[in-house]
């Protein structure tokens, strides 16, 4: 290893763990500026490879931690506690989880003209002409708007932009 990889290693890794502790500080208490979210996600990618290096440039005396009981308790508790995050929302038969928002945007969509044109303030017949003004073929009001898109050759995430733009 070159010795300024040796050099810089271990206190690069002691930096941006540091850094990446304040700023997940900051994210778990929701203070600071939005900066820290992009700060913690792309620093902590950069930390891999200081890690990296640290490690191999201490290979023996990790060969000798990994051959005993602490290092193992320790990786065995780490992975345990990861996979605790992911046990409640894997259990619930509703999909992957995900952002509130997608979770609500996938319900509207899944609602028929009837149901989601109060929400839009107009009728459902307004709002099955509007789709076909902008290129959706809908057989009727109790139809789907992810059926009515995926008809009309269109993508939700179409389906989702028409939506947004009849209710400014």
């Amino acid at each position: 290893m070159p010795t300024f990889l040796q050099r810089y290693a271990t206190p690069f890794v002691t930096g941006l763990f540091l850094v990446s502790l304040v700023s997940g500080i900051a994210l778990f208490f929701h203070f600071g500026p939005t900066g820290f979210r992009g700060m913690h996600e792309w620093l902590s990618m950069v930390l891999i490879l200081p890690f990296v290096l640290h490690i191999w440039k201490n290979w023996r005396p990790m060969l000798n931690y990994l051959r005993r009981a602490p290092m193992a308790i320790a990786l065995v508790l780490s992975l345990v506690a990861a996979l605790a995050f992911f046990y409640p929302s894997s259990g619930t038969g509703r999909g992957a989880g995900g952002p509130p928002q997608f979770t609500l945007a996938q319900k509207v969509l899944a609602g028929s003209p009837n149901e989601v044109a109060p929400l839009f303030d107009t009728t459902p017949e307004a709002l099955l002409s509007d789709l076909a003004a902008a290129g959706f073929t809908a057989g009727n009001t109790d139809q789907p708007l992810t059926e009515i898109a995926a008809t009309s050759g269109k993508s939700d995430a179409e389906m989702a932009a028409f939506l947004v733009g009849i209710g400014g």
